[in-house]
């Protein structure tokens, strides 16, 4: 089923693009990474995305099997965010109050969806303990159940392995895989990360200015734009 359709969307702020003629199309359990430089317009696309910003011109549908307040989103962390004092259910929960409405309480249902979550990304243990007391993975682990709260079809997430060390990172990209493909969960993904998006995507977005690429990630590795990111990518590694 189609999920999201962009038909060349102009992302930026005050009327000024920072990216256009964005143009994809966005099945049910995609895994989708957004790539490109620094400042193309990556975070623009994705807030736009989340509706918290409005294009600056052309189209963004949404299939009618998700509302715009049923999408799971994990942001980068804030030093502020990472200090936040809660216990990892309290954080967890929080993640189904988009869908809660007018509601002053929890239902049993979305109490049962947050133990499920928890259970899934193996943060059982960590259930009472401080959100800010926890490690950087472990509070990603965390974050992740909370988006997951928030939806049955799609999460966005903007860098979730930045400032962990390569282990963890390792072990929060397979958990998104195996959510992806065990779940049917469209992922979006922004990533700095290459190398992870070549590995685990299904499709690659790269942003760049006027000259953009949407297609599979074989699609990528073969066409002119992603030749020249991949082999600048290289070199900055080198």
């Amino acid at each position: 089923m189609e999920l999201l359709k962009l038909t060349d969307v102009s992302v930026g702020y005050e009327g000024k693009p920072v990216a256009s003629h964005l143009s994809l199309t966005l099945h049910e359990g995609d895994y989708l990474c957004i790539v490109g430089e620094n400042g193309a317009g990556k975070s623009t696309l994705m807030k736009t995305l989340l509706n918290l910003r409005a294009p600056i011109d052309g189209s963004i549908v949404f299939s009618d099997a998700i509302a715009r307040n049923e999408i799971g989103y994990l942001p980068q962390q804030t030093q502020v965010q990472r200090d936040f004092p809660a216990t990892v259910w309290e954080v967890v929960l929080s993640g189904c109050l988009n869908r809660s409405g007018l509601r002053p309480f929890y239902t049993k249902a979305q109490k049962q969806t947050a133990e499920d979550w928890i259970a899934r990304l193996d943060i059982t243990d960590l259930k009472k303990r401080s959100y800010r007391a926890l490690s950087g993975g472990q509070q990603q682990r965390v974050l992740l159940a909370r988006a997951l709260c928030a939806t049955k079809k799609l999460i966005v997430l903007d860098e979730p392995v930045a400032g962990l060390d390569p282990i963890v990172t390792a072990d929060l990209y397979a958990l998104i895989q195996r959510i992806n493909r065990e779940n049917g969960i469209t992922v979006i993904m922004v990533s700095h990360d290459i190398g992870a998006a070549l590995q685990y995507a299904t499709h690659i977005l790269q942003v760049s200015g006027d000259s953009n690429f949407f297609g599979t990630v074989e699609e990528y590795r073969q066409s002119e734009l992603g030749k020249l990111f991949l082999g600048k990518a290289g070199e900055d590694h080198a």
